[in-house]
C-alpha cells in the first residue's frame, strides 16, 4: 500500500507537477539514461529514504535548498 502511494506520488511529480525541484531534475536525468519507468522507481526509493529520515529526525520537508538555509 505504501509502495503504491509512493509510486503514484513519483508519477505525479514527474508528469503533472508544474513546480520544479531538485528531485524532479534528478529523476529526469535518470529518465534520460534509463527510461521513465526506472526513473519513477528510483524516485520512489529516494522519496522513501527522505520520508524515513524525516520520520527519524522529526524534521519538516523543505521544498528547496534556499528554504533549508534560511
Amino acid at each position: 500500500m505504501v509502495c503504491t502511494a509512493l509510486y503514484e506520488g513519483a508519477h505525479i511529480l514527474l508528469t503533472r507537477d508544474v513546480r520544479f525541484s531538485a528531485l524532479k531534475r534528478w529523476a529526469l536525468e535518470v529518465a534520460k539514461r534509463h527510461g521513465m519507468r526506472r526513473a519513477k522507481v528510483a524516485l520512489v526509493r529516494k522519496l522513501a529514504v527522505i520520508l524515513h529520515r524525516m520520520w527519524i529526525d522529526g524534521t519538516t520537508f523543505r521544498w528547496s535548498r534556499e528554504e533549508a538555509a534560511a
